[in-house]
């Protein structure tokens, strides 16, 4: 697929999902292949020396750290919609980029970005409350921190709307390994389609997605069985179709 030479794409996946005993991932297999880290907050997964543990191969590897935030919902990994107050919400979200802020900070980086997690994230498409809890949270971090957070989220979110609206740099997310919904909404996991897991089609997935114009950052989601062979292929399409992978924060 054609591209111009100068085109940069991020390239994204979750990581620090696991939790004490219970691994989920491999991170230290995957970051090399990323230019940027969703990294768990401790709220849906992430206990705290997994996180420090990211973060430092995060900042070995030059890779942006993210703040992966989510509900309160350790038991159901953040992918249940909770009826939460808008004032709560704000709080929670402050709390877990507060949290990972001294994590990055103790291995020598910082918190470059904020992404919603599963069900959060989903919400955050048409859920407007929510939507501009997380933006508040993001400005009283600014203004706490005098650091600007952009907002990794799907395009044409009430998310997005509200952040640019209000200031924050919005960045534009797109799935290489999910299904898409005619809306442009993703297919629920609990349905047929949810999931793409054969790397061809998800590089040639992402390689649609670069095409389009539309997103400005690509993710793999570090949770897959085979999520290290998918950011591979990922990168690999993506660079041999012209586009420079680069972190976008």
């Amino acid at each position: 697929m054609p591209a111009d030479s100068d085109r940069s794409l991020d390239l994204n996946a979750d990581v620090g999902e696991s939790f004490g005993r219970w691994r989920l991932g491999d991170d230290e297999a995957l970051l090399p292949h990323l230019t940027s880290a969703n990294v768990a907050c401790g709220f849906h997964a992430g206990d705290p020396l997994t996180l420090r543990m990211v973060c430092a191969g995060a900042v070995a590897h030059g890779v942006a750290i993210g703040a992966q935030v989510g509900y309160r919902d350790l038991a159901g990994f953040g992918r249940r919609f909770v009826d939460i107050a808008a004032d709560d919400l704000t709080a929670d979200v402050l709390y877990q980029l507060g949290a990972l802020s001294a994590l990055a900070a103790a291995a020598g980086g910082r918190v470059a970005y904020l992404k919603p997690h599963g069900a959060l994230y989903n919400a955050v498409v048409t859920h407007e409350a929510q939507a501009r809890a997380v933006v508040d949270a993001v400005l009283a971090f600014e203004e706490g921190y005098g650091v600007p957070l952009p907002v990794l989220g799907l395009p044409g979110s009430v998310l997005l709307d509200l952040a640019a609206a209000a200031g924050v740099r919005v960045v534009r997310e797109g799935f290489a390994d999910r299904g898409y919904r005619p809306d442009g909404t993703l297919v629920p996991r609990s349905e047929p389609g949810a999931l793409l897991t054969e790397p061809a089609a998800v590089a040639a997935q992402a390689l649609r997605l670069a095409g389009s114009g539309g997103v400005d950052s690509i993710c793999v989601h570090g949770d897959s069985p085979d999520a290290v062979l998918l950011a591979d292929a990922v990168r690999t399409a993506l660079s041999g179709a012209g586009f420079t992978l680069a972190a976008f924060a």
